[in-house]
């Protein structure tokens, strides 16, 4: 039995219970408890902390959410509203988690190669241990919500690429979240693991409906020469928390690109971390967040160069309509090992009204001189002069102001690989500016 303070009570008594509920052993039960202690050890994070100074999570701490049902099985599929999240996938394998649980009816896999594994983690653990044992829990840091979705670790997404292995098509995990008569709390946990030479693409999207609390970290793994595409679409209804840590690690020559998308949630909080631990290994990071009326986004990212000869390019671009808050904490660090590093950080952001806010920090920690890095940073409006140009020819004010904003943001959705997620974030910047306009007449 672990301590109880108030904040945290909600989640070790449900640790507790969970605990006496699981019907056997598991090699993962030490794993959960030594986690659940380092979350008791270091509660929730608050302003006081450099890293959390700008996003307050008291909004979240005041909710006592809850574990959904305990029940084995996922709940009924049927009257969830969606059909909107799994009609904008590509084609493609897909798991489908609803409340954290493997929907199976909605979950389809196919067209794996020889070797490859693609599933429930919860189901890998056990019959592939070997697999599983050397990453889960290994990189991702344990910081106050790592470790609170660790020690709630189940069923959640695994996929294993045996050496050589390409994937033709995407792999999508949709994370569906609904409320019952409580708020209730999720923690999905995703582990990819590639090994040298494989190539894929993985999509995560996370929607929901009601009040709820979505807490999801993901741990991937590249090989030598490996190549993975990440794309991850956070879609959640404006009354839902998410907070998610994305982790990964890249070997000798491998190459990790990542499309971050935040477009819905009242409190969003994104940990991006690519450590390159090997001579030639890249990673490209690209954002968009998009922040209106009673929306909170915070991305916080970090690139470590730990070996020569290392390359990362990061871009991120966020628009804040009436109301809407954003941050952006990037970091790259440089070690002294990483001579001949390039590495260049670019955050861009557009405020479409006067009580927009966004609070901006790019940073560059470097160990060495024989590197080539740079950042920048701006913080601007629509141009009226551009807006004047469009409508002296012939185009109205607001189509004009559409037209300025969706070439903001084309430079990082237009390198979304996936024609289905441009789509919904081009609505989405759509409904961002509308939403901006009425809020101004409004007022």
């Amino acid at each position: 039995m672990v301590a109880v303070t108030d904040e945290k009570q909600p989640y070790l008594a449900s640790f507790d219970r969970l605990e006496r509920q699981r019907p056997r052993p598991s090699w993962i039960d030490p794993i959960r408890r030594s986690a659940i202690e380092r979350f008791d050890e270091l509660g929730f994070p608050t302003t006081r902390q450099e890293e959390w100074r700008r996003t307050s999570l008291a909004a979240l701490t005041r909710i006592p959410f809850e574990p959904p049902d305990a029940g084995r099985g996922a709940p009924d599929a049927a009257p969830l509203p969606l059909g909107a999240v799994l009609d904008g996938a590509d084609p493609g394998s897909r798991l489908v988690f609803i409340n954290g649980r493997l929907a199976r009816q909605l979950s389809s896999v196919r067209g794996l190669p020889a070797g490859a594994w693609l599933g429930s983690l919860a189901e890998a653990a056990e019959e592939h241990r070997g697999l599983v044992e050397p990453h889960l829990a290994r990189h991702a840091p344990a910081a106050p919500f790592v470790a609170l979705n660790t020690a709630f670790l189940d069923e959640g997404a695994f996929l294993f690429l045996p050496k050589d292995t390409i994937l033709a098509e995407p792999v999508h995990l949709v994370f569906f979240s609904v409320s019952g008569a409580r708020p209730t709390v999720t923690h999905p946990r995703t582990l990819v693991v590639a090994e040298a030479a494989s190539q894929a693409r993985i999509v995560e999207t996370y929607a929901g409906d009601g009040v709820y609390f979505t807490n999801a970290v993901t741990e991937i793994v590249l090989g030598e020469n490996a190549v993975l595409d990440h794309h991850k679409l956070q879609d959640e209804n404006r009354s839902a928390f998410h907070i998610a840590t994305v982790q990964a690690r890249v070997e000798r020559s491998g190459s990790f690109s990542s499309h971050s998308m935040s477009i819905g949630g009242a409190l969003v909080r994104n940990d991006l971390n690519a450590v390159l631990e090997a001579e030639g290994a890249d990673c490209s990071l690209d954002g968009l967040f998009l922040a209106g009326s009673g929306q909170h986004v915070d991305n916080h990212t970090a690139i470590d160069h730990v070996r020569p000869h290392g390359t990362s390019r990061e871009l991120y671009k966020g628009i804040l309509g009436a109301g809407g808050r954003g941050v952006f904490d990037g970091k790259i660090v440089v070690r002294k090992d990483a001579q001949k590093t390039d590495a260049m950080q670019v955050n861009r952001n557009l405020l479409l009204s006067d009580d927009a806010l966004i609070d901006t920090k790019p940073q560059l920690e470097i160990y060495n001189n024989d590197v080539k890095c740079k950042h920048a940073a701006t913080i601007g409006r629509l141009d009226d002069s551009s807006v004047f140009y469009l409508r002296s020819r012939g185009i109205d004010e607001k189509a004009a102001r559409l037209l300025l904003l969706r070439a903001f943001a084309s430079e990082v959705i237009g390198r979304v690989k996936l024609d289905r997620m441009r789509s919904r974030l081009e609505g989405a910047v759509t409904a961002l500016l509308s939403e901006a306009e009425r809020v101004g007449r409004a007022s």
